[in-house]
């Protein structure tokens, strides 16, 4: 998985960044395609879409009091836990003063209760930075929650006005189980439980029930695809 920093870091200061976007844990997706997104305020021409439009070249521009405020409301409760990310592209070299300094991440399920739940300091960063959303103590668990905000505190060199070229999500995929029932001549029932799953099979998670009938010799194999608990459960 792709650190918080690539050049170095303190705690709770990130420097550096990535000029390429490189997650490498392949069980963690985008997972804020379908989130409805806002901004507190923005220039004419630099809002809300320059965040999610994968252009390195465009940038949301707030025009207002700091703090300046990113919030992403999901369509389902998130579980906030080891693995998500939060990921930004800054560009000090570009934006100087508007290039954020110290950022806080919230969440809740809603404006009315947001609680800070992580806060970074950025020093002079260039490229994709990655904020862990996991706690220093591993007996640490976080809400389930609607909303994220991000929430840029401060700005380089006094700056007023803040800029920030793209902003991702990336969660654990959504996980099934594969039950196998086995018809033999001796009676015999097997499960088999499949924690990591391809893509492919998110979609089929959306049917509540897959029935699929394979002949073998001396056996028919029938095969339900479920759901799994709660607690694997993400926003897609």
């Amino acid at each position: 998985m792709a650190t918080e920093s690539s050049e170095g870091e303190e705690e709770g200061k990130l420097m550096g960044g990535n000029q390429q976007l490189t997650i490498d844990d392949e069980d963690l997706r985008e997972m804020a395609k379908k989130a409805a997104w806002s901004v507190s305020s923005c220039k004419p021409g630099n809002g809300v879409t320059s965040l999610r439009d994968d252009n390195l070249d465009t940038y949301w521009q707030s025009d207002g009091a700091q703090p300046h405020l990113v919030n992403i409301q999901f369509q389902k409760k998130v579980k906030l836990q080891v693995g998500i990310l939060v990921v930004l592209y800054v560009d000090f070299k570009l934006d100087e003063s508007y290039t954020p300094s110290k950022i806080s991440i919230r969440a809740g399920d809603g404006f009315q209760n947001l609680k800070e739940i992580k806060s970074v300091e950025l020093v002079k960063p260039t490229g994709w930075v990655y904020i862990s959303l996991s706690g220093n103590d591993p007996r640490e668990t976080f809400v389930n929650t609607f909303m994220l905000q991000i929430a840029v505190l401060s700005n380089h060199l006094n700056g007023r006005d803040t800029h920030v070229r793209q902003i991702k999500v990336y969660g654990p995929r959504l996980c099934v189980k594969i039950l196998l029932l086995y018809s033999l001549p001796v009676p015999l029932k097997k499960m088999i439980e499949l924690t990591r799953y391809s893509g492919r099979a998110v979609k089929i998670c959306r049917l509540q029930l897959a029935v699929v009938h394979i002949s073998r010799p001396a056996c028919l194999v029938s095969c339900f695809v479920f759901i799994v608990s709660k607690k694997f459960r993400a926003a897609i």
